[in-house]
């Protein structure tokens, strides 16, 4: 990918970081059981920057939301992150109880050169999200330099994501980098044959990327529950399928569309059908004009999953946003990992959307033979829709 133009955003390695304190914008929002880190992929994906930075001679104060607590919650305490951070970094990481105020500022100033501080979970404070410009400046006081790693989080105008940047020069971190790289200038200019591989269960959340996407794409795979919907707006009975009743004509629309592109779209031929949605069910493998009356499609069939890698074949490029089924509950998960292991394999560019998508790679044991796996669900989401995300636009430009 040495080929894709740069982000038009200064990054850390446009800085002289002697001396900084970089206040570092992170995605740490790691699923938690009981306070045990269950996945700690976000913290591991943030390290090349905070080494960076350190390696630049900065001290480095990371700051982060986790979950969404109404007001302090001692449950989404980043301290557990604090330890995780510090046995992957090798070094040792101060723990701050807050975000803000006059002992955060203290312990911030007296950082020198190659140290660590996590601060307290942002979203503690209501004035995060709401990108209030004293709560902005409170934090933006913490250091001399601003960075956003945060891709996850930078399709929101917050307060550590876009009202910092009003008070301090504000770069992209290393990450932030490669998910804009990959994400947007790859569908900005691909190479050429270049595929999208698009699931899940709604085609109303996907229908923005879709659209954009068809300006660039020459194959388009639809698998998972919003295929139902693209079957019925080509005139098959899917049962009991989930169908969206009022996405139907987009889809028909989208369907129209790609054919007057040129585009290939490629809908199941076959699917495992269950009487009920459970892991337990009664299930089959049927054609896709031949589903029991009263049973619903929750993966793509065997046929499919074939036929989806074929189509496949000769990309240069792809891009993966969804899953093929209900990949969470055993007898329907063999197409989203079939595909998943076949697209580890390719030899085109494979791009891995983040939410459920990067989870169902990771599972797979794949996840680290894929180009780039994104590490934000709605972000990534939004910038497949050409989006320009506040986050990434309040940096400054190159």
């Amino acid at each position: 990918m040495s080929d894709l133009p740069n982000i038009g955003k200064k990054t850390i390695r446009d800085i002289d970081l002697s001396g900084q304190r970089a206040l570092v914008r992170v995605d740490f929002n790691v699923p938690l059981d009981n306070g045990r880190i269950t996945d700690n992929s976000r913290i591991r994906a943030a390290l090349p920057t905070i080494r960076a930075l350190l390696e630049g001679g900065a001290s480095v104060i990371l700051c982060s939301h986790l979950g969404r607590p109404k007001g302090h919650d001692p449950a989404l305490s980043l301290q557990p992150i604090a330890s995780e951070l510090e046995s992957l970094l090798g070094s040792p990481v101060q723990f701050a109880s807050d975000c803000v105020g006059p002992e955060v500022k203290s312990a911030a100033q007296a950082l020198s050169p190659g140290q660590v501080l996590l601060l307290e979970n942002l979203r503690f404070h209501e004035e995060e999200e709401k990108n209030d410009p004293g709560f902005a400046q409170q934090l933006a006081s913490l250091g001399t330099l601003y960075v956003n790693d945060a891709f996850g989080a930078a399709h929101r105008a917050h307060a550590s994501t876009e009202g910092v940047t009003h008070h301090l020069p504000g770069v992209a971190g290393l990450l932030l980098e490669k998910e804009v790289l990959y994400l947007g200038a790859l569908v900005a200019n691909p190479p050429k044959p270049f595929a999208a591989v698009i699931g899940g269960a709604k085609v109303s959340s996907k229908i923005g990327a879709l659209e954009h996407l068809l300006q660039a794409i020459d194959t388009l795979v639809i698998g998972g529950g919003m295929a139902n919907t693209f079957l019925a707006a080509r005139g098959y009975n899917v049962q009991a399928s989930k169908i969206e009743d009022d996405q139907v004509d987009v889809a028909r629309r989208v369907l129209s569309d790609a054919e007057q592109r040129g585009v290939g779209v490629v809908l199941p031929d076959d699917v495992v059908a269950a009487d009920e949605f459970a892991a337990t069910a009664n299930h089959e493998t049927c054609t896709v004009d031949a589903i029991p009356s009263g049973y619903m499609a929750l993966d793509i069939g065997p046929r499919t999953l074939d036929a989806f890698v074929e189509s496949l074949r000769d990309a240069r490029a792809i891009v993966w946003n969804g899953p093929m089924g209900v990949f969470e509950m055993e007898p329907f998960a063999s197409g989203s990992y079939g595909l998943a292991r076949a697209l580890a394999d390719s030899e085109a560019t494979v791009v891995v959307g983040g939410g459920e998508t990067a989870q169902l790679v990771s599972e797979a044991g794949v996840a680290d033979r894929f180009d780039h796996v994104s590490t934000g669900g709605g972000a990534s989401l939004e910038m497949l829709e050409g989006r320009t995300l506040p986050g990434v636009a309040a940096l400054q430009d190159a």
